[in-house]
């Protein structure tokens, strides 16, 4: 019992962590629908370099539109900072990614005044180096966004179910297991208590017994 209740314990405290304690990166897919004339996050994010590795980093965005067969550069973003290459998308795409131009892990662009034009294929590349003290090491990480604009958002209703399915689930189970805690915790202590009743028994049964055979000495004696 007591080994089912740490484990339990163990995966009730490591389930809570993880949802105050995000601090490491997570690899997630982009949206893929934007609503006309409104702002759309292109998301770009890899974790895949060591922070204690010096490095440099530059991201390229390309994009087909919807019905050709050809990508052409929308923006790049490197040490010395962001270049739209395009003329569509000129005063209209904000780098949404990493600060650190030697650090980067998102890659992320934020495409302001969305029109049906943008509707396509977004590619983004990660060219990276770290630098080791004896060589270095290149890196490419390609990604894609398939983008849809739409003239209102729109969301499925499966896509709601199971999203209300997953809470719900995620839920359930917190409970079922502060339940099984709460009910292991009642019996480690229901068993604690019994046995510090049975060793207050016995070494009343012992002083009792050791009275008794004193008792007994002293009518001998006399």
């Amino acid at each position: 019992m007591a080994a089912i209740c740490l484990l339990l314990f163990t995966i009730f405290s490591t389930q809570f962590a993880g949802y105050h304690c995000r601090g490491a990166c997570a690899e997630v897919d982009s949206d893929t629908e934007a609503v006309a004339g409104m702002g759309f996050k292109l998301g770009c994010i890899s974790c895949k370099r060591r922070s204690e590795v010096k490095g440099a980093a530059t991201v390229e965005w390309y994009f087909q539109p919807k019905g050709e067969s050809d990508f052409f550069q929308i923006y790049t973003y490197n040490e010395n900072g962001p270049i739209i290459e395009n003329d569509q998308f000129m005063d209209r795409v904000d780098w949404n990614g990493s600060k650190r131009s030697n650090d980067i892990q998102d890659g992320s662009i934020y495409l302001l005044n969305v029109t049906f034009n943008d509707t396509g294929t977004y590619r983004c590349f990660f060219n990276r180096i770290l630098f080791y003290e004896n060589y270095e090491y290149n890196t490419l990480i390609s990604k894609v966004v398939n983008l849809n604009v739409v003239a209102k958002a729109t969301r499925g209703t499966a896509s709601i179910v199971s999203e209300v399915m997953m809470y719900v689930s995620i839920i359930g189970l917190q409970v079922w297991l502060l339940i099984e805690m709460i009910y292991c915790y009642r019996k480690i202590s229901a068993a604690g208590e019994e046995a510090l009743r049975e060793a207050a028994n016995a070494e009343y049964l012992a002083i009792a017994s050791e009275s008794k055979d004193n008792c007994a000495g002293v009518q001998v004696g006399e």
